[in-house]
C-alpha cells in the first residue's frame, strides 16, 4: 500500500482547484489561494513528485463519438489464475470500448466499464471479446441511465 503525503491546507485548496479545472493558471491558481505564483508552481511540482498529482486528462463526450450507449459488464474468469488474468486484462484495456477495469473481491472477479454505439454493439462486444473468451466463465451486463461526477478527492478529514 501507498504511503500517504502530508498536505497543508494550502496543498488541499490546490488540489481541490485543480480537481475542479486542471487548465488553471499558476497565476489564478495562487491568488485563489493567497501564495505568489512561483509558490504555487513549487508546491503544485512537489505534489505531482510525491505522486499525489498523476497527470492531467481530456474528457471527451461518449455520445458525442457515437458512443451513446455505457454499460458495466460484470466479469467471472475460471480459474482465476495469474497465467490466465494477465492476458485477460491486457486484452480488455486494450479495447477501444472499455474506458474503466477494476479487478474486484466478491463472487465477480471484475468490472468493466464500456462505452458502446447500441444494444447491437453491445452484445457484439460481449459475445465476441468476452463470453468468446475461454476463461471467462460469466459476464452480466448493467445499462448505466445516467452518470454524476462527484467532489474533489481529498484525504480522509
Amino acid at each position: 500500500m501507498a504511503e500517504s503525503v502530508v498536505l497543508d491546507p494550502v496543498d488541499l485548496h490546490i488540489l481541490r482547484l485543480l480537481q475542479n479545472d486542471a487548465r488553471a493558471t499558476y497565476r489564478d491558481l495562487a491568488a485563489e489561494v493567497g501564495v505568489a505564483p512561483s509558490t504555487c508552481l513549487d508546491r503544485v511540482a512537489r505534489l505531482r513528485r510525491a505522486g499525489v498529482i498523476l497527470g492531467y486528462q481530456l474528457r471527451v463526450d461518449p455520445a458525442k463519438l457515437g458512443r451513446g450507449l455505457q454499460a458495466l459488464l460484470s466479469v467471472q474468469v475460471r480459474p482465476h489464475r495469474r497465467d490466465l488474468i494477465g492476458p485477460f486484462v491486457e486484452r480488455v484495456r486494450a479495447l477501444p470500448e472499455s474506458r474503466s477495469l477494476f479487478h474486484l473481491t466478491g463472487p465477480d472477479d471484475y468490472l468493466v466499464h464500456v462505452t458502446v454505439a447500441d444494444t447491437a454493439d453491445l452484445q457484439r462486444l460481449v459475445l465476441d471479446e468476452f463470453t468468446s473468451r475461454p476463461e471467462v466463465a460469466r459476464v452480466e451486463t448493467r445499462l448505466i441511465f445516467q452518470q454524476w461526477d462527484c467532489g474533489p478527492l481529498l484525504p480522509p478529514a
